[in-house]
Formats: structure tokens, C-alpha cells, sequence
């Protein structure tokens, strides 16, 4: 459903509570080995084994050791209250917010990002991204790079392939033993892009729950999973459920690799948080965005291909879906909702581009902040709400940095009002294409749909010039 006058359907945004204690906060050795392993918590077995496939036969033709890092806003972050500001028109416009100067001449951010506004040497902020037929719903446009993965005609996800998913099959993990592809921070499955067309071998690697480790049933622990009989007997039953439930093929392709890559230590070590130096932990800080940060660094350090964290669950409005001030409404405004977001998030991002340079990994890591839209260019334009901007595709804002592209730049701009592009528009198959220019995928590259028949992986768009 693409949202009108606000949302009307239960889901992750409607269900989220405001009131309930936020994220995880670590505080020891425990609680720093949970919030690494969450990350393999749902990891599917076939899709695990299908990983080791690729690395292991040689499949990883292009592309070196890049990959991606995506940080999802999701819910959609305000363009004009953070990237893209417009300090000269009324208040009821621009927003309450000031700006800040960056290392960019005559660039300028909003005031609460003063850690992000001392990087954008490093970094390129597009102000021109058309996001139209995007939404909250699966397989979110933004996440697929194909407009037509719309609600309307994709409506439970299962269609047009997740960006990361067609990496996974045609690129792969970096490493043999890891997962190409690895979501983090779920809470909604509307939250992430899924493999659709090309299977649920693609889907990627979901943090969830540690007790639901791969998928095996809850008495096999963490603890048990170097005893290969009890892992076994798991296997034995997980392959009874699979057939349930239609994953069987997958399995049977991939038969006894299960022991290699679930009881191997390289997966293990790399979604163990414990393992990092207290310092560099306490430099992330315990807020759970900034904890999955670090574990995505550890990740595409390891050899993931490509890593999405879920930026939800804020204590202030649950996402970035910020309508305004109600009474009882689970959405804040831009000062009660957005400005508690944006310190977590200047933080976190700040840190992450520092820890990658320092590590001399930037050049192979491509990091994306951004969501699935923009928002009004007015204030208070949802029916009953206050203080906050409703949904608006027209126009959003995004930053990519890394990836040994160039930076230290501003792509497009968006009108007056911050309503539409101005000009130099960029489409989803731009990102795309951009994206895939990366890895070193052929943007010719096809992959079969439910009829068998031959679809691009990028139908509409190019590389972003800019940066190449």
C-alpha cells in the first residue's frame, strides 16, 4: 500500500512502541557476544551453504575484495531537516533546525551533524535522488534499484531481486565460509529487500534472535555447535521442516557442507564482537546502531560482500518515519522524533568512515546512508499530527562514501522549496548501476523470473558519472 494521509495498516511503524526501553546497550563480555552473534541468528542454512558454494568454486570472477555497506534509514529521513537544508524560507518550510558549514565550500548540513559535516571531503552528498513509487512496503524500491518493485505490483517482496541479492549470486562473498549478503537489525521483514525472482537461496542472512542460530532448533546452542553428532541430528530434523516448507531443494544441493560452514570457525569469529579491542569497542559506543556498525566493519573486513543495517527501534519514533507530535501516536516530530536520531546517527557514521580509513579499507568499502524517500516540504501536513513532514518520493537525499570512488562533492540539487530535483536527477538504477559498477557485475547481466524469462539486472540506468 503506498501511504496517503498516513499509515492505516499494521505493521512495523504502526506496531512500534516509543515507550519501550531502545536497542541493546552492552555492557559486558555477554552481551557483547549476543550482539555479534545476532547477526547470524536466521541465518538459513541452504543460503549458508550456497555461500561456501560460491567461494569455494571459484564463482568470485570480479571485483576483488569490494563490498557494500548500507545504512538504512528506514522510515525516511528528512531531507531538508538534515542533508539538503533551506535556511531562507519560512519557518513552516525549513524547519527548526539551523545549519552548519562543512569542508565543503558553501555546503551546508544541519547543526546536529557536526561530526559528518567535518568528513564531507571524504564523502558525496546527492541532493537529487527521484524516489518516486518508493514506500515503506518488501523489497522497497530504493533496495532494489527498479521503480517497478513498487508496493502496488510487489506487494509481498517476492518479485524483483534485493541489489544485495543479485550481488550474492553473481558476485559472491569475498571469502570462503561467510554469507555474500547479511541484514541486520531486523524488525520488520518490511524493512529489507529480499531475492525474490531469484530464490530464496539469495534472500539475505537476517539478524534476528541468538537462540535461533541458523535456523537449528533451540537445543542446540551456541555452545553445542562444535558437537558435529548433535549438529546432525539437527540437520536431520531442520532438513524435515525445510521439506515443509519448500527449501529441500536447496539443501539436498549443498548436503554435508552444513558441517564445514556451521561449525567452522571463520563465520563464528567474524560475527564475534568479543574478539574486537575494548578500546575500539568503547570508540563505537554501546548504542545498538553503533554496535551492528562495528560488526558490519568486522564483516566485509572478514570477506561479507555486502552488509544492510536496519537504523530502527529509536526509543524517540522507532524509525526515521518521523509524521509529527499526536497524542498516543508512536511517530515524533522533527524535535521529538528526528533530532534524538540524528547525534546516534552522526556518531555511528562518523566513526565507521574513520575506523574504515584508518584500516585502510575505505577504497574496498562502498558505505550508503540513506532511506526510502523524502519528506513534505512543509511542516505539518499529516492529517491530526504537528511538528512533523509526511511522506514525499519526489525528492530525497543520500550519502555514499568509500569505494574508490571520488568525493568531496554534491550531485544534483533539489528546487527552492525542496519539493523536486532541480536538476541532475539520479533513479534508483543509477545507484544501481553504481553499485554494481563496484563489484565489477556487467550491468547486462541477467537473471530469470517466474516465467523463465530473461530480466537485466538494471533496466532503467547508469553509473553516476561523478564519481567514476
Amino acid at each position: 500500500m503506498v501511504h496517503g494521509k498516513g499509515h492505516s495498516h499494521a505493521n512495523a511503524f504502526t506496531d512500534f512502541h516509543g515507550s519501550t526501553r531502545e536497542g541493546l546497550a552492552v555492557t559486558d563480555r555477554r552481551g557483547m557476544l549476543k550482539a555479534g552473534l545476532a547477526g547470524m541468528a536466521g541465518l538459513s542454512l541452504p543460503g549458508l551453504l550456497e555461500a561456501r558454494a560460491q567461494a569455494k568454486g571459484a564463482k568470485r570472477k570480479m571485483g576483488g575484495h569490494k563490498s557494500v555497506i548500507l545504512l538504512w534509514m528506514c522510515g525516511g529521513p528528512s531531507h531538508i531537516d538534515t542533508l539538503d537544508p533551506k535556511p531562507h524560507l519560512p519557518q513552516n518550510k525549513r524547519g527548526p533546525f539551523s545549519t552548519i558549514p562543512t569542508t565543503l565550500p558553501s555546503v551546508h548540513v544541519c547543526e546536529h551533524l557536526p561530526k559528518y559535516a567535518k568528513l564531507t571531503d571524504k564523502l558525496t552528498i546527492i541532493r537529487s535522488v527521484d524516489a518516486r513509487g518508493s514506500s515503506h512496503q518488501p523489497n522497497q524500491v530504493m533496495q532494489t534499484g527498479n521503480r517497478a518493485a513498487a508496493p502496488r505490483t510487489n506487494r509481498e517482496g517476492t518479485l524483483y531481486p534485493a541489489i544485495g541479492s543479485v550481488v550474492a549470486k553473481l558476485h559472491g562473498a569475498n571469502q570462503p565460509g561467510l554469507p555474500p549478503n547479511v541484514n541486520l537489525n531486523l524488525r520488520d521483514r518490511t524493512h529489507f529487500a529480499w531475492g525474490g525472482w531469484l530464490g530464496k537461496k539469495h534472500d539475505p542472512f537476517v539478524g534476528d534472535d541468538v537462540t535461533k542460530l541458523f535456523h537449528l532448533p533451540k537445543n542446540v546452542t551456541v555452545d553445542r555447535l562444535d558437537n558435529r553428532l548433535a549438529l546432525s541430528g539437527s540437520i536431520d530434523r531442520l532438513r524435515r521442516g525445510l521439506d515443509q516448507n519448500g527449501d529441500i531443494e536447496a539443501l539436498d544441493a549443498y548436503g554435508q557442507q552444513a558441517y564445514d560452514l556451521v561449525a567452522g570457525p571463520r563465520a563464528r569469529e567474524a560475527f564475534d564482537l568479543t574478539r574486537e579491542p575494548q578500546k575500539m569497542r568503547d570508540l563505537y559506543g554501546k548504542h545498538e546502531w553503533a554496535q551492528k556498525a562495528l560488526l558490519a566493519r568486522r564483516l566485509v573486513e572478514a570477506g561479507v560482500a555486502f552488509v544492510t543495517i536496519d537504523l530502527s527501534n529509536h526509543r524517540s519514533s522507532g524509525t526515521w518515519d518521523t509524521h509529527g507530535d499526536k497524542k498516543d501516536a508512536v511517530y515524533g516530530g522533527i524535535v521529538s522524533g528526528l533530532k534524538p536520531l540524528l547525534p546516534v546517527f552522526d556518531h555511528l557514521y562518523s566513526t565507521l568512515i574513520n575506523d574504515l580509513s584508518e584500516r585502510g579499507l575505505l577504497d574496498e568499502v562502498l558505505v550508503i546512508a540513506m532511506g526510502e524517500f523524502g519528506r513534505t516540504p512543509i511542516i505539518g501536513t499529516q492529517n491530526g499530527y504537528t511538528g512533523g513532514r509526511n511522506h514525499w518520493p519526489s525528492v530525497m537525499s543520500m550519502t555514499l562514501a568509500g569505494g574508490g570512488f571520488k568525493h568531496g562533492q554534491v550531485i544534483g540539487s533539489s528546487d527552492k522549496d525542496g519539493g523536486n530535483p532541480h536538476d541532475r536527477p539520479v533513479t534508483p538504477g543509477d545507484l544501481a548501476a553504481t553499485i554494481y559498477h563496484h563489484f565489477g557485475v556487467p550491468l547486462d547481466a541477467t537473471y530469470e523470473d517466474h516465467r523463465s524469462r530473461p530480466r537485466y539486472i538494471i533496466e532503467e540506468g547508469n553509473p553516476l558519472r561523478e564519481l567514476i
